[in-house]
């Protein structure tokens, strides 16, 4: 029987950094990728286990008709009110947490699993989950004109994303490994490979720990 890798590397970064597409990478290698805006998603659409909470909490009219939560009256809502901001992650995080347990426990052949959360370094109870935090990193301007360009969001909105996140500086200082997002495709796969071949080897290492 094969051995299975229980290994799990965090991936974090700023909005329009480049987590995606950083993900899709390891992916393409083979790592397992759980995605915390996707667990999130699932859990606020049509039938998801959030929406009787926020229904409660919030009141129905951040519920649309369809039975799912109304994403941009809930956005423009947690920008303006920082009591609903925690709220809602009151009411999201715990579910999503279990989540994200119950796939890393569940056996994998990948050689490791990489837990893609934006707010990974906010939340203790997510990095308890993780053995490294691999930081997706790039200029504010970077940020700014990719998330412009994939939505249909003004500068102005992204801007009050960014200030609602910790800062750059103390992501960098508080991660273990660093993406520089601000190249050409050629140079992040480089990177990308480099630190493949590192969280192999820690998995490898954790294996024959175990």
């Amino acid at each position: 029987m094969s051995q299975v890798s229980q290994t799990c590397i965090g991936l974090t970064g700023g909005i329009g950094c480049g987590k995606s597409t950083v993900a899709r990478l390891f992916e393409e290698k083979g790592v397992r990728i759980i995605d915390t805006d996707a667990i999130a998603h699932q859990l606020t659409q049509t039938g998801g286990n959030a929406i009787d909470a926020i229904r409660t909490h919030f009141g129905s009219e951040y519920v649309l008709a369809s039975g799912a939560m109304d994403r941009p009256k809930m956005r423009d809502l947690v920008f303006s009110d920082c009591a609903a901001k925690v709220q809602l992650e009151n009411i999201l995080h715990p579910m999503i947490l279990t989540a994200c347990s119950q796939q890393i426990a569940t056996p994998s052949l990948a050689p490791y699993t990489l837990l893609m959360a934006p707010l990974l370094l906010e939340h203790p109870s997510f990095l308890k989950l993780v053995q490294r935090v691999l930081l997706v990193d790039c200029s504010e301007q970077q940020q700014i004109s990719r998330v412009m360009q994939r939505s249909g969001l003004d500068e102005t909105q992204i801007r009050a994303i960014i200030a609602l996140q910790m800062s750059r500086n103390e992501r960098i200082s508080r991660s273990d490994d660093l993406i520089k997002n601000d190249g050409t495709p050629d140079e992040l796969t480089v990177q990308v490979n480099n630190f493949h071949n590192d969280y192999q080897q820690i998995s490898n290492n954790h294996l024959t720990a175990g």
